[in-house]
C-alpha cells in the first residue's frame, strides 16, 4: 500500500522517529512528486495523509477533520486524512517539513515568512500552498475588571499570548511591539493554549489573551456566552497601519456582533489562511485534496462557518508562497481565475 507517513506523534520522541525516518510510517512514492508525469488528479492506490491543525477548540481543527472526513468520500476511500491538534502555524509548517504531517493549516503571514526564511524560520522551507482558504480574525479579548482598554493598556498584566510557535503567538507579539511595548518585558506572557487561556479567563488567572482563528471559535463563544459580563473586545484599528506595514496581509475587518453577541461590532484585524504541503508531495495526491476543499466547501462549512469564507476566487492568491503544481490543476479544473 502506497503511504505518506501516517503517525500522528509529537515531542521528543516524535523528533527522533522522524530523524529515524519518517514518523513512525513507510514513506514513499506517494511523498515524492515525479515532475515529469501528468497530473491526473486521481489517486489510485490507498494514501492516507496526517493533516496538522491547531488547538482543539479553534477551526483549523474543526476544519481539520471535517476535511480528512470528506477526502475519503471524494476519492471513493483512496484517500484517506488523519487531522491532529498541533500549536499551529509555526509549529505546522516545522513538523511538514519534517515530514511527521503532509498537509497544514498556516496563517499566511507565517507561511511568507517560511518560503522566505525570516523571523521563525532560518531558512526558506520548501512549502508550497493548496489554497488561500478563509479569513483569520485576530481576537484580543480582556477582562473588565482588569483595566485595560488598548493593547498598550496590557503593560504588566497577565496576558495569553497563544501556543508557542503558533501563528497567534506571533501576531500577538507584533501587535504588542507596535503598541510600543517589548513582549519578553512588558508583559507576563503566557504561552496557553486556547483552552487553558479561557479557564483562565474565567477564573481571573489571566487578564487577556490574543486569538488569530476563524469565527466563531468555539472556545471564544464558549467564554463568552458564560461570562460575557466579565469580558470585553478590544478595538484594534488604530494598530492596522504599523501591522500593514510589517505585511500587507494585514487588512482591516470586523467581528460582527451576532457572532458572539457583544453589544457592538468589533473593528479588527484580518490575516488569510493557507493550506501547505510539502514541495515534492505526490501531484496527484495534492490535487485530489484542493478539489476536495472546494467541492466540499459546504460541508467543511456545516463543521464550521467560517469555511464559507473558502472562495474560488481568492485561491490562487497566495504569491510568493508558490501553488503546489497538483494545486494547479485542480484549480484550473475548477474555473478558479
Amino acid at each position: 500500500m502506497k503511504r505518506i507517513d501516517t503517525r500522528i506523534a509529537a515531542g521528543v520522541g516524535a523528533l527522533a522517529l522522524v530523524a529515524a525516518g519518517g514518523c513512525g510510517g513507510r514513506q514513499d512514492s506517494a511523498a515524492t512528486d515525479d515532475a515529469a508525469r501528468d497530473v491526473t488528479c486521481k489517486v489510485t492506490k490507498d494514501t492516507r495523509v496526517g493533516i496538522a491543525t491547531g488547538n482543539a477548540t479553534g477551526v483549523y481543527y474543526v476544519v481539520g477533520n471535517a476535511l480528512a472526513g470528506e477526502l475519503t468520500k471524494t476519492t471513493d476511500g483512496k484517500l484517506t486524512g488523519t487531522a491532529a491538534e498541533t500549536g499551529a502555524s509555526v509549529q505546522n509548517i516545522e513538523q511538514l517539513v519534517a515530514g511527521q504531517y503532509d498537509v497544514a493549516f498556516s496563517l499566511f503571514d507565517t507561511a511568507v515568512n517560511a518560503v522566505q526564511g525570516k523571523e521563525s524560520f532560518s531558512a526558506p522551507q520548501p512549502v508550497q500552498a493548496l489554497a488561500r482558504i478563509y479569513d483569520n480574525y485576530t481576537q484580543v479579548v480582556v477582562r473588565t475588571d482588569s483595566g485595560i482598554t488598548s493593547v498598550a493598556g496590557m503593560k504588566g498584566k497577565k496576558i495569553s499570548t497563544g501556543s508557542p510557535k503558533s501563528g497567534t503567538e506571533v501576531i500577538a507579539n507584533r501587535l504588542l511591539t507596535a503598541a510600543g511595548l517589548d513582549p519578553t518585558k512588558d508583559v507576563q506572557a503566557q504561552r496557553l493554549d486556547l483552552t487553558k487561556t479561557v479557564d483562565g479567563m474565567k477564573d481571573g488567572s489571566i487578564d487577556g489573551f490574543f486569538w488569530s482563528g476563524g469565527v466563531p471559535t468555539g472556545g471564544v463563544t464558549d467564554l463568552f456566552t458564560t461570562a460575557g459580563d466579565k469580558v470585553t473586545f478590544l478595538d484594534l484599528s488604530a494598530l492596522l497601519p504599523k501591522m500593514a506595514e510589517l505585511n500587507p496581509a494585514y487588512q482591516a475587518g470586523t467581528i460582527g456582533k451576532d457572532i458572539y453577541r457583544t453589544p457592538a461590532d468589533v473593528p479588527t484585524i484580518v490575516v488569510p489562511n493557507v493550506l501547505l504541503v510539502r514541495d515534492n508531495l505526490d501531484a496527484d495526491v495534492a490535487c485530489a485534496i484542493t478539489r476536495t476543499v472546494f467541492d466540499r466547501r459546504d460541508a467543511l462549512a456545516q463543521a464550521n462557518p467560517a469555511a464559507k469564507g473558502i472562495e474560488l476566487g481568492n485561491a490562487r492568491k497566495t504569491d510568493p508562497v508558490p501553488l503546489h503544481r497538483g494545486a494547479e490543476r485542480a484549480l484550473t479544473d475548477l474555473g478558479a481565475s
